[in-house]
């Protein structure tokens, strides 16, 4: 079995960095995200399944999710009691059992390794179906986290404040974490930090399956 290894992040703290540094050097990254937006495709079971919990309303003129009307009625301030719990009851096993069929289909990695990219796996630390032999968390400073996506994803600095305030804290995260990776340092820096870890992940996989 792979060697495998969680990898999540709060919002512009540079996880997407690490995630592609590490499929570039050929690890397989399963990403949550992507999972999640397949598990509502349209005709598909979980988008079924939120239509019978929520209405049509949650249903674009496209017959797609509608996300903005989705998170006005879960995320919102007029959120019925229950609705995200709802909401991830749904999605969650279905994400779960997306990652598990890639995982599958990564087996024949070289590296022996396989990354999940989680953004929520504190949220969802206890429900998910998976055990990892290490688990990463990349970090910034608010400030600097703040500013990136002032600059990059033209939020106000409200919005920033609202989008961090909404996610697990990076205590939290980092006390499930068996390695913490410094988004703040230089990006050469950084990127050296995560080309070690993969030389160190990769390693143990081989003496994993050598018995060494």
């Amino acid at each position: 079995m792979a060697l495998r290894v969680a990898l999540t992040g709060g919002i512009a703290a540079g996880k997407s960095t690490v995630a592609r540094r590490l499929s570039g050097l050929g690890i397989p990254v399963i990403d949550y995200d992507l999972l999640a937006r397949r598990a509502v495709e349209p005709g598909g079971e979980g988008l079924r399944s939120i239509v019978r919990s929520f209405g049509a309303g949650a249903l674009d003129s496209a017959g797609g999710l509608d996300r903005r009307w989705m998170a006005n009625h879960v995320f919102g301030r007029d959120a019925a009691p229950g609705a995200r719990e709802a909401l991830n009851g749904i999605v969650h096993p279905i994400v779960f059992r997306l990652a598990a069929e890639e995982e599958a289909r990564s087996s024949s990695s070289t590296s022996g390794v396989v990354v999940h990219d989680v953004p929520l796996l504190v949220e969802v630390i206890g429900r998910i179906p998976f055990r990892f032999d290490h688990v990463v968390t990349v970090e910034a400073p608010e400030g600097v986290r703040v500013a990136r996506m002032l600059a990059t994803r033209g939020m106000t600095r409200d919005q920033a404040l609202g989008r961090i305030a909404g996610q697990s804290t990076a205590r939290a995260r980092r006390r499930i974490a068996d390695v913490v990776v410094d988004s703040a340092r230089p990006m050469e820096e950084m990127l050296a930090r995560v080309d070690s870890l993969a030389a160190q992940w990769t390693l143990e996989a081989s003496r994993r399956h050598t018995g060494r």
